[in-house]
């Protein structure tokens, strides 16, 4: 099963990205999943069931350490690419 992580860090600073945005960003960079998209407001990253639930955890951990105040987030499953059936 393969999933999709959305996930915001807040407080937002327009000026700069804060700490725990980094902190965010740089899990799911440097971890296993893929398709990792970083934006200013959210980012996204997909990858197996069990490397997105560990993200989460980590994203969590790292992000609070840092000083946000708020993290809101969403996992979607994919749809299976196998499964679909031919025309």
């Amino acid at each position: 099963m393969r999933l999709r992580l959305e996930f915001t860090t807040e407080p937002f600073d327009l000026e700069e990205p804060p700490a725990h945005a980094v902190a965010a960003r740089e899990v799911v960079e440097g971890g296993t999943l893929d398709a990792v998209d970083v934006g200013p407001f959210g980012n996204t990253a997909e990858g197996s069931a069990d490397a997105v639930v560990a993200a989460v955890g980590e994203v969590l951990r790292s992000s609070l350490a840092a000083g946000a105040t708020r993290v809101s987030l969403q996992v979607n499953v994919l749809p299976d690419a196998s499964a679909e059936t031919p025309r």
